[in-house]
């Protein structure tokens, strides 16, 4: 039962269970099943709570724990209060605060503001990405992410060929190693990028995020671009990283990143690179996350949130 009293808003709490129609396979290993939590404030006001602890955010069983001790009514100053060790819960608290000051404002949640680009599209690792991206063109999308460092990398350069002669000149292709290339990997892959015809947008963290000084390296010695992505998976790495000097692509998925405001007025200070990214979110989530890109994005940056066909209904 919720209570109500003066200067809080009444807060419960749900967890959910979502099933990857299709397992992901990233360098991390692979990932079957999403979990989450949605919140809810005063009844009509909605966040999602999606973390993702291999990524660098809290654990999903850190965040249940917060919630739980978390009273009936919560205020402003609760939420802004949460630390920073708890990312993915700063995002879902200040997203459900910001819909209900519109709802207080007797304000209709509005529509989203049109995306720069149309959004990227994931596809599979392997051999599979070879028909995917077909299927995916035909309905509209014109980004590909493919991960890489998840199969022996002479297998994957040979599918990366087939890939690319198939690709139609229009489309760009995002080539995503979470981490797990080696040193010499991501300088042949540099350099491959760097002599074909397709249009390769960026490689995304090539090394682990203990070597932040050799994609700078990286960075300067080849002409495809570099995006970081685990290196700024919150707010306080994103600042490190560009107080390191890194003046490159910045992929933030604003479900982990945390503070929304906070995130905002860097990226609006800084008018850095970013290219904005799902966590495998619900549409709660993901609508807040959107809100975001429609307003920080770069113009010519397609947002990663073309991951539907992964996710179950």
């Amino acid at each position: 039962m919720l209570k109500t009293v003066s200067n809080g808003y009444p807060f419960d709490f749900r967890c959910y269970r979502r099933r990857f129609l299709q397992p992901l396979v990233t360098s991390h290993g692979i990932w079957h099943t999403r979990e989450g939590i949605i919140i809810s404030l005063g009844g009509c006001a909605w966040g999602e709570i999606a973390p993702i602890s291999w990524f660098g955010s809290e654990t999903l069983e850190q965040a249940l724990d917060f919630c739980r001790q978390l009273p009936a009514d919560i205020t402003e100053e609760m939420i802004f209060s949460i630390p920073d060790n708890l990312p993915a819960c700063q995002f879902g608290f200040e997203s459900a605060l910001t819909e209900m000051k519109s709802w207080e404002n007797k304000q209709n949640s509005s529509p989203l503001p049109p995306a720069p680009c149309p959004p990227a599209s994931l596809l599979p690792s392997g051999e599979a990405a070879l028909n995917q991206w077909k299927k995916l063109w035909k309905l509209g999308y014109r980004t590909f992410k493919w991960k890489i460092g998840v199969d022996a990398i002479s297998q994957e350069l040979k599918i990366f060929d087939l890939l690319t002669r198939s690709l139609p000149p229009a489309a760009k292709l995002r080539l995503d190693a979470n981490g797990g290339l080696s040193y010499e990997e991501a300088k042949l892959w540099l350099e491959i990028c760097d002599n074909i015809p397709t249009n390769i947008e960026f490689l995304e963290q090539p090394l682990p995020v203990s070597q932040f000084s050799e994609m700078l390296e990286l960075s300067a010695a080849f002409q495809t671009a570099i995006a970081l992505d685990e290196s700024v998976a919150t707010l306080q790495q994103l600042q490190h990283c560009y107080q390191q000097g890194w003046r490159g692509i910045f992929v933030i998925k604003p479900g982990i990143a945390g503070s929304p405001s906070r995130l905002r007025q860097f990226c609006q200070k800084h008018q850095i690179d970013a290219v904005f990214s799902s966590v495998f979110e619900t549409e709660i989530g993901r609508k807040a996350a959107l809100q975001l890109a429609a307003e920080l994005s770069q113009p010519n940056r397609a947002v990663g949130f073309g991951i539907n066909h992964f996710l179950e209904g």
